[in-house]
Protein backbone atom coordinates (compact mmCIF):
# COMPACT_ATOMS: atom_id res chain seq x y z
CA UNK A 1 0.00 0.00 0.00
CA UNK A 2 2.82 2.39 0.87
CA UNK A 3 4.49 1.63 -2.46
CA UNK A 4 1.27 2.42 -4.40
CA UNK A 5 0.83 5.67 -2.47
CA UNK A 6 4.43 6.67 -3.23
CA UNK A 7 3.97 6.06 -6.96
CA UNK A 8 0.75 8.12 -7.01
CA UNK A 9 2.48 10.93 -5.13
CA UNK A 10 5.42 10.94 -7.57
CA UNK A 11 3.06 11.10 -10.54
CA UNK A 12 1.26 14.08 -9.02
CA UNK A 13 4.57 15.84 -8.35
CA UNK A 14 5.77 15.18 -11.91
CA UNK A 15 2.63 16.62 -13.47
CA UNK A 16 3.08 20.37 -14.10
CA UNK A 17 0.69 22.86 -12.59
CA UNK A 18 -1.96 24.10 -15.05
CA UNK A 19 -0.99 27.24 -16.99
CA UNK A 20 -2.24 30.57 -15.72
CA UNK A 21 -2.15 33.87 -17.60
CA UNK A 22 -3.38 37.33 -16.65
CA UNK A 23 -4.60 39.45 -19.56
CA UNK A 24 -3.82 43.16 -19.86
CA UNK A 25 -5.21 45.34 -22.63
CA UNK A 26 -2.47 47.59 -24.01
CA UNK A 27 -4.47 49.21 -26.82
CA UNK A 28 -8.16 48.79 -27.63
CA UNK A 29 -8.18 51.01 -30.72
CA UNK A 30 -5.83 49.34 -33.18
CA UNK A 31 -6.97 49.20 -36.80
CA UNK A 32 -5.93 45.64 -37.70
CA UNK A 33 -2.66 44.71 -36.00
CA UNK A 34 -1.10 42.85 -38.90
CA UNK A 35 2.22 42.04 -37.24
CA UNK A 36 3.97 42.20 -33.86
CA UNK A 37 7.68 42.33 -33.01
CA UNK A 38 9.28 42.39 -29.56
CA UNK A 39 12.57 43.98 -28.55
CA UNK A 40 14.24 46.88 -26.77
CA UNK A 41 13.52 50.07 -28.72
CA UNK A 42 14.88 52.72 -26.33
CA UNK A 43 17.84 50.88 -24.80
CA UNK A 44 16.54 50.72 -21.23
CA UNK A 45 17.17 46.97 -21.02
CA UNK A 46 13.49 45.99 -21.20
CA UNK A 47 11.71 44.57 -24.28
CA UNK A 48 9.06 46.77 -25.85
CA UNK A 49 6.20 45.94 -28.23
CA UNK A 50 6.29 47.02 -31.88
CA UNK A 51 3.22 46.80 -34.11
CA UNK A 52 2.63 47.08 -37.84
CA UNK A 53 -0.88 48.51 -37.88
CA UNK A 54 -2.93 49.40 -40.93
CA UNK A 55 -1.28 52.74 -41.74
CA UNK A 56 1.08 53.27 -38.80
CA UNK A 57 4.18 51.61 -37.39
CA UNK A 58 4.08 52.06 -33.61
CA UNK A 59 5.82 50.95 -30.45
CA UNK A 60 4.74 50.68 -26.83
CA UNK A 61 7.32 51.29 -24.10
CA UNK A 62 7.64 48.58 -21.49
CA UNK A 63 6.05 49.98 -18.35
CA UNK A 64 3.70 52.74 -19.44
CA UNK A 65 2.71 50.91 -22.68
CA UNK A 66 1.75 54.16 -24.41
CA UNK A 67 1.41 54.11 -28.19
CA UNK A 68 4.22 55.93 -30.03
CA UNK A 69 4.06 56.39 -33.81
CA UNK A 70 7.39 56.10 -35.66
CA UNK A 71 6.19 55.84 -39.28
CA UNK A 72 2.89 56.24 -41.10
CA UNK A 73 1.41 56.27 -44.59
CA UNK A 74 4.49 54.63 -46.06
CA UNK A 75 2.53 53.39 -49.08
CA UNK A 76 -0.90 53.66 -50.66
CA UNK A 77 -1.97 50.30 -49.29
CA UNK A 78 -1.62 48.88 -45.77
CA UNK A 79 1.44 47.90 -43.77
CA UNK A 80 1.62 44.13 -43.33
CA UNK A 81 4.69 42.93 -41.37
CA UNK A 82 7.54 44.00 -39.11
CA UNK A 83 10.89 42.64 -37.90
CA UNK A 84 13.00 43.88 -34.97
CA UNK A 85 16.42 42.68 -33.82
CA UNK A 86 19.49 44.17 -32.16
CA UNK A 87 21.99 43.68 -34.98
CA UNK A 88 24.89 45.98 -34.10
CA UNK A 89 25.03 45.12 -30.39
CA UNK A 90 24.08 48.54 -29.03
CA UNK A 91 21.15 47.16 -27.03
CA UNK A 92 18.54 48.67 -29.37
CA UNK A 93 16.60 46.92 -32.11
CA UNK A 94 16.96 47.58 -35.81
CA UNK A 95 13.55 47.67 -37.47
CA UNK A 96 12.28 46.72 -40.94
CA UNK A 97 8.70 46.72 -42.18
CA UNK A 98 6.68 45.46 -45.12
CA UNK A 99 3.89 47.50 -46.69
CA UNK A 100 1.76 48.09 -49.83
CA UNK A 101 -0.30 45.02 -48.95
CA UNK A 102 -2.21 44.25 -52.13
CA UNK A 103 -2.26 40.44 -52.47
CA UNK A 104 -4.47 40.29 -55.55
CA UNK A 105 -1.80 42.14 -57.58
CA UNK A 106 1.04 39.69 -58.19
CA UNK A 107 2.75 41.29 -61.20
CA UNK A 108 3.11 45.04 -60.63
CA UNK A 109 5.74 45.67 -57.95
CA UNK A 110 4.79 49.35 -57.78
CA UNK A 111 1.26 48.48 -56.75
CA UNK A 112 2.00 45.46 -54.59
CA UNK A 113 4.61 44.96 -51.89
CA UNK A 114 7.20 47.21 -50.30
CA UNK A 115 10.17 46.72 -47.97
CA UNK A 116 11.59 49.48 -45.77
CA UNK A 117 14.42 49.69 -43.29
CA UNK A 118 13.49 52.25 -40.64
CA UNK A 119 16.50 54.39 -39.68
CA UNK A 120 16.21 55.45 -36.06
CA UNK A 121 16.57 59.07 -34.92
CA UNK A 122 18.42 60.10 -31.75
CA UNK A 123 15.07 60.13 -29.96
CA UNK A 124 13.19 56.89 -30.77
CA UNK A 125 9.87 58.61 -30.02
CA UNK A 126 10.29 60.80 -33.09
CA UNK A 127 9.54 59.68 -36.64
CA UNK A 128 12.02 57.21 -38.13
CA UNK A 129 13.42 57.65 -41.65
CA UNK A 130 12.20 54.98 -44.12
CA UNK A 131 14.85 53.56 -46.45
CA UNK A 132 13.13 51.84 -49.38
CA UNK A 133 14.62 48.53 -50.54
CA UNK A 134 13.94 46.47 -53.69
CA UNK A 135 11.11 43.98 -53.32
CA UNK A 136 8.86 41.41 -54.94
CA UNK A 137 5.05 41.82 -55.18
CA UNK A 138 2.88 40.60 -52.27
CA UNK A 139 5.47 41.13 -49.51
CA UNK A 140 3.92 39.32 -46.55
CA UNK A 141 6.33 38.16 -43.78
CA UNK A 142 9.85 39.08 -42.67
CA UNK A 143 12.40 38.21 -39.98
CA UNK A 144 15.99 39.14 -39.14
CA UNK A 145 18.08 35.98 -39.41
CA UNK A 146 21.68 35.43 -38.30
CA UNK A 147 23.05 33.20 -41.03
CA UNK A 148 25.86 30.67 -41.16
CA UNK A 149 28.40 33.40 -41.96
CA UNK A 150 27.49 35.15 -38.65
CA UNK A 151 25.98 38.08 -40.56
CA UNK A 152 22.42 39.30 -40.25
CA UNK A 153 19.98 39.12 -43.14
CA UNK A 154 16.45 40.42 -43.48
CA UNK A 155 14.56 37.44 -44.91
CA UNK A 156 11.38 38.45 -46.73
CA UNK A 157 8.65 36.03 -47.79
CA UNK A 158 6.06 37.09 -50.41
CA UNK A 159 2.63 35.47 -50.45
CA UNK A 160 2.71 34.66 -54.19
CA UNK A 161 5.22 34.21 -56.96
CA UNK A 162 5.38 37.02 -59.50
CA UNK A 163 2.41 36.85 -61.87
CA UNK A 164 0.72 34.02 -60.00
CA UNK A 165 -3.00 33.39 -59.94
CA UNK A 166 -4.57 31.12 -57.35
CA UNK A 167 -1.22 29.78 -56.25
CA UNK A 168 -0.29 28.66 -59.74
CA UNK A 169 2.63 29.96 -61.78
CA UNK A 170 6.10 31.11 -60.83
CA UNK A 171 7.59 30.12 -57.50
CA UNK A 172 7.78 32.50 -54.55
CA UNK A 173 11.13 34.30 -54.44
CA UNK A 174 12.41 34.12 -50.88
CA UNK A 175 14.79 37.07 -50.52
CA UNK A 176 17.62 37.51 -48.00
CA UNK A 177 18.92 41.10 -47.69
CA UNK A 178 22.39 41.24 -46.12
CA UNK A 179 22.56 43.99 -43.49
CA UNK A 180 25.16 46.51 -44.79
CA UNK A 181 27.57 48.86 -43.06
CA UNK A 182 25.71 51.77 -44.67
CA UNK A 183 21.94 51.25 -44.60
CA UNK A 184 21.50 54.01 -47.19
CA UNK A 185 23.84 52.18 -49.58
CA UNK A 186 23.53 48.89 -51.41
CA UNK A 187 21.99 45.88 -49.72
CA UNK A 188 23.22 42.62 -51.23
CA UNK A 189 20.22 40.42 -51.96
CA UNK A 190 20.28 36.62 -52.19
CA UNK A 191 17.48 34.29 -53.23
CA UNK A 192 17.77 31.03 -51.27
CA UNK A 193 14.61 29.54 -52.78
CA UNK A 194 12.06 30.04 -55.55
CA UNK A 195 10.35 26.66 -55.66
CA UNK A 196 7.28 27.02 -53.43
CA UNK A 197 3.87 28.49 -54.18
CA UNK A 198 1.45 30.46 -52.02
CA UNK A 199 3.72 30.69 -48.98
CA UNK A 200 2.42 32.29 -45.79
CA UNK A 201 4.88 32.25 -42.89
CA UNK A 202 8.22 30.86 -41.75
CA UNK A 203 10.28 30.15 -38.65
CA UNK A 204 13.95 30.03 -37.75
CA UNK A 205 15.54 26.90 -36.35
CA UNK A 206 18.84 27.34 -34.53
CA UNK A 207 20.59 24.11 -33.55
CA UNK A 208 22.99 23.96 -30.62
CA UNK A 209 25.85 22.74 -32.81
CA UNK A 210 25.04 25.19 -35.65
CA UNK A 211 25.07 22.31 -38.12
CA UNK A 212 21.34 22.38 -38.81
CA UNK A 213 20.46 26.07 -38.84
CA UNK A 214 17.69 26.82 -41.27
CA UNK A 215 14.19 28.08 -41.98
CA UNK A 216 10.95 26.14 -41.97
CA UNK A 217 8.56 27.59 -44.57
CA UNK A 218 4.80 26.96 -44.59
CA UNK A 219 2.94 27.04 -47.87
CA UNK A 220 0.83 25.28 -50.45
CA UNK A 221 3.29 22.38 -50.66
CA UNK A 222 3.37 21.89 -46.90
CA UNK A 223 6.44 22.50 -44.71
CA UNK A 224 9.85 22.80 -46.35
CA UNK A 225 13.38 23.54 -45.17
CA UNK A 226 15.93 26.11 -46.35
CA UNK A 227 19.52 26.30 -45.12
CA UNK A 228 20.84 29.63 -43.88
CA UNK A 229 24.02 29.68 -45.94
CA UNK A 230 22.53 32.53 -47.96
CA UNK A 231 25.78 34.02 -49.30
CA UNK A 232 27.02 30.65 -50.64
CA UNK A 233 24.04 29.46 -52.63
CA UNK A 234 22.28 30.59 -55.76
CA UNK A 235 18.53 30.19 -56.15
CA UNK A 236 18.07 26.78 -54.57
CA UNK A 237 15.24 24.43 -53.93
CA UNK A 238 13.70 24.07 -50.51
CA UNK A 239 13.94 20.55 -49.10
CA UNK A 240 10.66 18.68 -48.70
CA UNK A 241 10.06 17.04 -45.31
CA UNK A 242 8.58 13.56 -45.40
CA UNK A 243 5.09 13.42 -43.89
CA UNK A 244 4.58 17.20 -43.91
CA UNK A 245 3.10 17.68 -47.37
CA UNK A 246 -0.25 19.10 -46.24
CA UNK A 247 -0.79 22.78 -47.05
CA UNK A 248 -0.04 25.02 -44.06
CA UNK A 249 -0.13 28.70 -43.19
CA UNK A 250 1.81 28.89 -39.92
CA UNK A 251 4.84 26.95 -38.69
CA UNK A 252 6.96 26.91 -35.53
CA UNK A 253 9.71 24.57 -34.37
CA UNK A 254 9.62 23.29 -30.80
CA UNK A 255 11.34 20.98 -28.35
CA UNK A 256 9.49 17.89 -27.17
CA UNK A 257 12.42 16.67 -25.05
CA UNK A 258 16.15 17.49 -24.87
CA UNK A 259 16.82 15.11 -27.76
CA UNK A 260 13.49 15.27 -29.59
CA UNK A 261 11.79 18.02 -31.59
CA UNK A 262 8.40 18.77 -33.08
CA UNK A 263 6.96 21.08 -35.70
CA UNK A 264 3.69 22.92 -34.97
CA UNK A 265 1.49 24.16 -37.81
CA UNK A 266 -1.88 25.64 -38.61
CA UNK A 267 -3.43 23.86 -41.60
CA UNK A 268 -4.26 24.83 -44.25
CA UNK A 269 -3.49 28.55 -44.82
CA UNK A 270 -5.94 30.59 -42.69
CA UNK A 271 -6.77 27.15 -41.45
CA UNK A 272 -9.02 25.09 -39.25
CA UNK A 273 -6.59 22.80 -37.45
CA UNK A 274 -3.71 23.21 -35.00
CA UNK A 275 -1.30 20.37 -35.70
CA UNK A 276 1.93 18.96 -34.28
CA UNK A 277 4.38 16.73 -36.14
CA UNK A 278 6.58 14.64 -33.87
CA UNK A 279 10.01 14.32 -35.49
CA UNK A 280 11.12 10.70 -35.62
CA UNK A 281 12.17 8.70 -38.65
CA UNK A 282 8.83 9.72 -40.09
CA UNK A 283 6.85 12.76 -39.03
CA UNK A 284 3.77 11.73 -37.05
CA UNK A 285 0.82 14.11 -37.52
CA UNK A 286 -1.23 14.87 -34.39
CA UNK A 287 -4.23 17.21 -34.50
CA UNK A 288 -4.38 19.31 -31.33
CA UNK A 289 -7.53 21.24 -32.21
CA UNK A 290 -9.95 21.35 -35.13
CA UNK A 291 -12.28 23.97 -33.64
CA UNK A 292 -10.53 27.02 -35.06
CA UNK A 293 -11.33 29.18 -38.07
CA UNK A 294 -8.90 31.44 -39.90
CA UNK A 295 -6.05 30.29 -37.68
CA UNK A 296 -3.44 33.00 -38.16
CA UNK A 297 -1.06 33.00 -35.19
CA UNK A 298 1.24 30.42 -33.69
CA UNK A 299 4.13 30.27 -31.21
CA UNK A 300 5.99 27.71 -29.09
CA UNK A 301 7.86 28.15 -25.82
CA UNK A 302 8.34 26.48 -22.45
CA UNK A 303 5.75 28.53 -20.61
CA UNK A 304 5.59 26.09 -17.69
CA UNK A 305 9.31 25.58 -17.10
CA UNK A 306 9.13 21.81 -17.61
CA UNK A 307 12.00 21.42 -20.09
CA UNK A 308 9.78 20.99 -23.16
CA UNK A 309 7.74 23.42 -25.22
CA UNK A 310 4.03 24.08 -25.32
CA UNK A 311 2.07 25.45 -28.30
CA UNK A 312 0.00 28.64 -28.33
CA UNK A 313 -2.36 29.34 -31.25
CA UNK A 314 -4.84 32.07 -32.13
CA UNK A 315 -7.59 32.44 -34.70
CA UNK A 316 -9.54 35.41 -35.98
CA UNK A 317 -12.99 34.08 -37.02
CA UNK A 318 -15.56 32.26 -34.86
CA UNK A 319 -14.96 28.50 -34.86
CA UNK A 320 -17.44 25.68 -34.34
CA UNK A 321 -18.31 27.00 -30.88
CA UNK A 322 -18.83 30.50 -32.27
CA UNK A 323 -15.71 31.83 -30.57
CA UNK A 324 -12.47 33.52 -31.51
CA UNK A 325 -9.54 33.27 -29.16
CA UNK A 326 -6.15 32.04 -28.04
CA UNK A 327 -5.38 28.60 -26.61
CA UNK A 328 -2.36 26.92 -25.09
CA UNK A 329 -1.70 23.22 -25.73
CA UNK A 330 0.31 21.18 -23.21
CA UNK A 331 1.61 17.67 -23.94
CA UNK A 332 0.29 14.97 -21.64
CA UNK A 333 2.69 12.16 -22.51
CA UNK A 334 6.42 11.86 -23.14
CA UNK A 335 5.91 10.98 -26.81
CA UNK A 336 3.83 14.07 -27.56
CA UNK A 337 0.87 12.08 -28.88
CA UNK A 338 -1.66 13.58 -26.44
CA UNK A 339 -2.14 17.28 -25.66
CA UNK A 340 -4.40 19.20 -23.28
CA UNK A 341 -5.91 22.53 -24.43
CA UNK A 342 -6.29 25.54 -22.11
CA UNK A 343 -8.00 28.82 -22.93
CA UNK A 344 -5.77 31.88 -22.74
CA UNK A 345 -8.43 34.22 -24.15
CA UNK A 346 -11.97 32.88 -24.51
CA UNK A 347 -13.69 34.92 -27.28
CA UNK A 348 -11.92 38.22 -26.53
CA UNK A 349 -9.16 38.15 -29.17
CA UNK A 350 -9.75 37.76 -32.93
CA UNK A 351 -6.11 36.90 -33.27
CA UNK A 352 -4.03 38.24 -36.15
CA UNK A 353 -0.55 37.68 -34.71
CA UNK A 354 1.19 36.29 -31.62
CA UNK A 355 4.71 36.82 -30.34
CA UNK A 356 6.33 35.47 -27.17
CA UNK A 357 9.03 36.90 -24.89
CA UNK A 358 9.74 37.36 -21.18
CA UNK A 359 8.60 40.97 -20.78
CA UNK A 360 9.07 41.44 -17.02
CA UNK A 361 12.27 39.50 -16.37
CA UNK A 362 10.74 36.80 -14.17
CA UNK A 363 12.13 34.01 -16.34
CA UNK A 364 8.74 33.00 -17.79
CA UNK A 365 7.67 33.72 -21.40
CA UNK A 366 4.71 36.05 -21.78
CA UNK A 367 2.33 36.24 -24.76
CA UNK A 368 1.52 39.32 -26.86
CA UNK A 369 -1.40 39.13 -29.30
CA UNK A 370 -3.13 41.53 -31.67
CA UNK A 371 -6.79 41.23 -32.64
CA UNK A 372 -8.25 42.03 -36.04
CA UNK A 373 -12.04 42.18 -35.56
CA UNK A 374 -11.61 42.87 -31.83
CA UNK A 375 -9.15 45.71 -32.62
CA UNK A 376 -7.09 45.11 -29.49
CA UNK A 377 -3.50 44.51 -28.43
CA UNK A 378 -3.03 42.48 -25.25
CA UNK A 379 -0.31 41.07 -23.05
CA UNK A 380 -1.03 37.75 -21.35
CA UNK A 381 1.28 37.76 -18.35
CA UNK A 382 2.53 34.29 -17.48
CA UNK A 383 1.70 33.75 -13.82
CA UNK A 384 1.95 29.96 -14.00
CA UNK A 385 3.70 28.18 -11.16
CA UNK A 386 6.83 26.25 -12.09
Amino acid sequence: MLFVFLIQWLLQVAEPAPPQFRGQVIDDHISIGYGIALGDVDGDGKPDILLADKKQIVWYRNGDWKRRVIAENLTEHDNVCIAAQDINGDGKVEVAVGAQWNPSETSNADQSGAVFYLKRPANPEQMWEPVRLPHEPTTHRMKWVKADDEKYYLVVLPLHGRGNSGGEGAGVKVLAYQYPDDVNGEWKIFMPDASMHLTHNFDMHLSENKKQNGLYIAGKEGIRWIKTDFSKQAAGKATAIAGMEQAAGEVRAGKLAPDKSFIATIEPMHGTAVVVYVRDDNAKRIVLDDDVKEGHALAVADFLGVGSDQVVAGWRAPGKEGKVGVKLYVKKDAGGTQWQPYWIDDNGMACEDIQVMDLNGDGKPDIVASGRATQNLKIYWNVSRK
